[in-house]
């Protein structure tokens, strides 16, 4: 399990500095130590956030807790903050809370290896951020995170971040910046990585995948494709698509991010009964982050990053990356 932490911090990295979300639209990379269940741990975060004035902001942040022991949990949430510019807006104080949907691989019961377990929880945030000259900052955070069905947390998190939109004055954006077009036209994206197994070894295998990307509104894009996730672990699984995408574009429209959910119908093959080629192995959900750097009018580099969320513990996590046509 310390190689998939390895591996997903590696991507959130890419995600980050290969294309270019805490305060007007930054995007932060936070890492600490955690503790929970009387156990000790680590915890890293990935946050996306807008603000909604000068005093209030919003985030969406994938959040992982680390392995303690008979727990591999992590997930996704969204927060509402209330914060406090200081300094001339150079230092800010911020409370945030919000809801957890949580993701965790358990040790189960009744002679099988492991357990894929999903609930809902809470977390409360405090958060002090030293703005640079530079669109940089520098940031401390205290997560306490409050689950019913599992072990409750608590983590001191360190993170940099970085102002995808230049701000007028010093500190942060109050708001976002406005649009009018759709952030995306038309897009096909050819895509290969890793597949892995939320299971307690992490097993891993080759995946392939082929999109078609649609804006449909300012801010939301639709996209179809098929996701092949490998022939390695248990048995071979692959199928159709289909989610929506809150999308935002950086950087002159060259930096683009979204987060999407949506429903992935999986075709199974295989002998062993687990494949689940019939009953509730055949749907199940997929949640996503995504960015792309367009490199040219026609032509963008895109990384995904999909959590597949499954009814008979077969979660996976489906790490791509390719090239997409523009028209």
């Amino acid at each position: 399990m310390f190689v998939r932490k390895i591996r997903l911090t590696l991507f959130a990295l890419l995600v980050c500095c290969g294309s270019g979300p805490a305060v007007a639209q930054e995007f932060g990379l936070y890492t600490g130590p955690l503790t929970g269940g009387g156990q000790h741990s680590y915890s890293w975060a990935m946050d996306y956030q807008e603000g909604f004035g000068k005093y209030f902001a919003g985030s969406i942040t994938w959040l992982n807790e680390g392995h303690i022991p008979g727990h591999h949990r992590d997930g996704h949430l969204a927060q509402f903050w209330a914060r406090l510019p200081l300094a001339s807006r150079r230092l800010v104080f911020a409370v945030g809370a919000g809801p957890y949907r949580y993701f965790d691989t358990v040790p189960a019961e009744q002679g099988a290896a492991y357990a894929n377990t999903h609930g809902w929880g809470m977390v409360y945030s405090a958060r002090a951020t030293y703005y640079t000259s530079h669109r940089w900052t520098m940031n401390l955070q205290l997560n306490r995170v409050q689950i019913a069905g599992g072990p409750s947390t608590s983590a001191v998190l360190a993170g940099i971040g970085y102002q995808l939109d230049a701000p007028d004055t010093p500190g942060p954006r109050d708001y976002a910046l406005p649009r009018q077009g759709l952030v995306t036209q038309n897009e096909i994206t050819a895509m290969a990585g890793e597949t892995i197994l939320n299971s307690l070894q992490s097993q891993s295998s080759a995946a392939e995948a082929i999109e078609y990307r649609r804006g449909i509104g300012r801010f939301t894009d639709v996209t179809i494709g098929y996701l092949h996730e490998g022939n390695q672990i248990v048995a071979r699984r692959d199928g159709l698509t289909v989610q929506l995408w809150l999308t935002r574009a950086f950087l002159d429209e060259r930096l683009t991010l979204g987060v999407g959910g949506g429903a992935y119908a999986a075709i199974h093959h295989g002998e062993d009964p687990d494949s689940r080629t019939t009953g509730d192995g055949i749907l199940s959900g997929i949640v996503s982050l995504s960015a792309s750097y367009r490199m040219s009018h026609h032509w963008a580099a895109r990384v995904t990053w999909n959590r597949v969320v499954t009814r008979y513990s077969r979660d996976t996590d489906v790490l791509l990356g390719g090239i997409g046509y523009r028209f």
